[in-house]
């Protein structure tokens, strides 16, 4: 029987969590037809907004080929016989779930039924008649789309051939490399090998090698390694290289003719110390009715980097500069990262602008979207801007000091509108010249930070409402997305907070919002902050870039969108392109291709994120490496059936206390309350708890360390 929705969840549906429910619906009866209202009507939805939205989720269904509109209006589950397609999601055995949006449930195959498909494989599924209350299994029949063929390793040679033992996590079997594809490699070296071949019968996939990392261990074969590993690049190629050498960065008087001129406002970057890729710039200047015109000056990318030129290309395929621990990896060459885009001091440089007329409670006058010219006149640390904030001395003394009170009010009205303030301290390593780590510390910020991002902030958000935010049909435009946070989640988090004694209010988004600030601040300096703050994140859905907007949930902006860092990210170039498209009164362009950037974008976001965790979880267990049998203080960081994930206080390192190693009782896992218990004795250890561990292994290759109880 089909369970009603409280009335008070209706508006906690997001797109997704909706678009299951309405699959679910269609797979437990195949054979019926439903509209729009009848759906609603199931799931209790009463929401005009939330009507429109099962609407267009039918319609996507159906354009995706999951339903079949029989009649306007009218929609079938597509009839698939036993057959379904879906993603493989590969557990550590090497048996794998096949994630698929035909069937409500994931499907389990085992690794002799997997017939070669690996992790985020897309692939055609038979399911085997369901048992009653049992798992339902599969085969999988057909390979549709192979994602990934390239795997880092460590060479093994035996005689005239190797093996390349790839990281178990991602790929189970071996690479056999004949002879003749080896290149050289040697036994103990780290390399890339491309699949060529994996016959039917043979248990293993035939490869050849396309890379020679180096020595394992040593700092440039790793980190190039977790490049590798995520298909990220660690160099550029030769003629990406001779291009940028032919753009010239001399700037005719033409070209700044035709553009704003700012050069004789005051103007200055503020950027970590190690920054070289200055993106953007503030100007400010009181005017003469006594408001102040602030220039949020954004290098002018798109001006330098053309459209179908190779540099182009290579930007959009790699979407993204990707930040390592102990480098950057850009998304343009250097040349112009660096040198001819980058907003460095007492240089002309041609930049797209939002630049706004504010009164001194920050309310916005007017605003103005262009092509400038600027000269900036300073290049600012951030500790540098802080030093001036707090001691109110120095040079731009009273610019900085104008700015910050600007940017403090407009930020307290956001988190007044309902913005959620996650703001986390970054870990940091002191590296020696090879690399390695010799100390870590966290990084907070503070209000020089917090200035630039109000400012980048506001540009970002009313650059999407001047196009999004229109009463004819809007043009396709590029937007930083983030939906709803799941009500289960939320719902989870909010009891688990409940046993450190703190609430949350889950009526309203408002008082959502309003509710994780104060527990964000109440938990600063307490046992508990890492946990809560880490769990909070975790209980928010992801962003993304999308031609479809849905609003940005976290910040609490209807329109928002990336304009402000086009020299490290990609759709901030795709945003100026449109942008100046628009101003000049161009036609809206196709949506589907727009979109299908996005998703590119978004997915080499999460790689380059993933990449960086990488590079820290190595330090961190590099750093571990010589510590061994030393005792520590940590907080249990997570909990699972194989054990408690353990984060030592003063370094931020995580590592697991296996579960066989508790050997004083049985421990039985309670998923519900984040924790685990004795059956005999009654111990618990819970998220959150403070404990002593000791540290006994910590394996790089595997980026892990291994502590028992103190």
């Amino acid at each position: 029987m089909h369970k009603k929705t409280k009335k008070r969840g209706e508006s906690s549906f997001n797109k997704q969590t909706l678009s299951n429910k309405i699959i679910g619906i269609f797979s437990n009866h195949p054979n019926q037809t439903f509209n729009y209202k009848q759906i609603a009507k199931r799931l209790n939805i009463k929401e005009v907004a939330l009507k429109q939205l099962v609407t267009t989720i039918l319609n996507e269904l159906s354009e995706n080929e999951i339903l079949t509109e029989i009649q306007r209006g009218k929609f079938k589950l597509k009839s698939k016989g036993g057959y379904i397609t879906g993603i493989v999601d590969l557990t550590q055995r090497g048996a794998a779930y096949i994630i698929s949006d035909d069937i409500e449930e994931d499907v389990f195959v085992s690794q002799a039924n997997l017939n070669h498909a690996l992790n985020k494989d897309k692939v055609k599924l038979y399911l085997y008649a369901k048992r009653k209350n049992k798992q339902v299994e599969g085969e999988v029949v057909e390979i549709l789309e192979r994602v990934k063929t390239k795997f880092v390793g460590t060479i093994e040679r035996s005689g005239n051939f190797a093996f390349l033992i790839p990281n178990r996590r991602f790929m189970p079997y071996d690479i056999f490399i004949p002879a003749r594809s080896l290149k050289n490699a040697k036994t103990g070296q780290k390399a890339v090998a491309q699949i060529v071949e994996w016959p039917e019968r043979a248990k293993n996939p035939i490869g050849e090698i396309i890379d020679i990392l180096g020595v394992e261990g040593k700092n440039e074969t790793e980190m190039n390694a977790i490049l590798a590993e995520y298909d990220l690049p660690y160099s550029f190629p030769k003629r990406i290289d001779q291009a940028a050498k032919k753009i010239s960065e001399k700037i005719s008087e033409l070209e700044i003719s035709l553009r704003k001129d700012f050069r004789d406002i005051t103007t200055f970057t503020i950027d970590p110390e190690d920054a070289k890729d200055f993106d953007d710039a503030l100007s400010i200047q009181q005017l003469k009715n006594k408001n102040w015109q602030v220039g949020v000056h954004i290098a002018d990318v798109t001006f330098y980097v053309r459209p179908n030129t190779g540099i182009e290309k290579e930007a959009y395929k790699r979407a993204t500069s990707v930040y390592l621990v102990d480098r950057v990896v850009p998304m343009l060459p250097e040349l112009l990262s660096n040198n001819i885009c980058s907003l460095r001091p007492n240089e002309d440089k041609l930049c797209f602008s939002a630049v706004f007329e504010l009164n001194d409670n920050a309310k916005i006058i007017s605003q103005w979207f262009g092509r400038t010219v600027i000269r900036s006149n300073k290049r600012f640390t951030y500790d540098e801007a802080q030093n001036i904030i707090e001691t109110n001395e120095g040079e731009l003394n009273n610019e900085i000091q104008k700015l910050n009170s600007l940017a403090q009010q407009l930020r307290a009205k956001r988190f007044k509108n309902g913005s959620i303030d996650f703001e986390r301290s970054e870990v940091k390593f002191q590296l020696d010249e090879n690399g390695k780590p010799l100390g870590i510390y966290s990084k907070v910020s503070k209000e020089s930070n917090k200035l630039i991002e109000e400012f980048m902030l506001l540009a970002n958000c009313k650059v999407a409402e001047l196009i999004g935010k229109t009463e004819k049909k809007p043009k396709t435009f590029v937007y930083r997305i983030h939906d709803k946070p799941n009500r289960e989640k939320l719902n989870a988090f909010s009891k688990f907070i409940k046993r450190f004694g703190y609430q949350l209010k889950l009526k309203s988004k408002k008082d959502v919002a309003q509710s994780i600030n104060n527990l964000l601040a109440d938990v600063v300096g307490k046992n508990e902050q890492e946990v809560i703050e880490t769990l909070a994140i975790r209980t928010m859905a992801k962003a993304e870039y999308s031609t479809k907007n849905i609003g940005h949930y976290g910040l609490d902006f209807d329109y928002y969108t990336h304009f402000t860092s086009p020299i490290r990210r990609y759709p901030d170039m795709m945003v100026h392109r449109l942008l100046d498209r628009y101003l000049n009164k161009g036609k809206s362009v196709p949506a589907d291709k727009y979109e299908e950037m996005c998703k590119h974008s978004s997915e080499m976001e999460q790689k380059a994120v993933n990449a960086e965790r990488a590079s820290i979880k190595y330090k961190q267990v590099e750093f571990m490496s010589d510590k061994i049998d030393e005792e520590f203080d940590g907080i249990i960081s997570g909990v699972t059936q194989w054990g408690l994930f353990v984060e030592i206080i003063e370094n931020k390192c995580e590592g697991l206390v296996s579960i066989r190693d508790l050997t004083d009782d049985y421990y039985i896992f309670d998923e519900e309350n984040y924790c685990i218990i004795g059956k005999h004795k009654k111990i618990k250890y819970q998220l959150g708890d403070k404990i002593k561990i000791k540290v006994v292994n910590a394996n790089l290759q595997k980026k892990q360390l291994d502590f028992v109880m103190a």
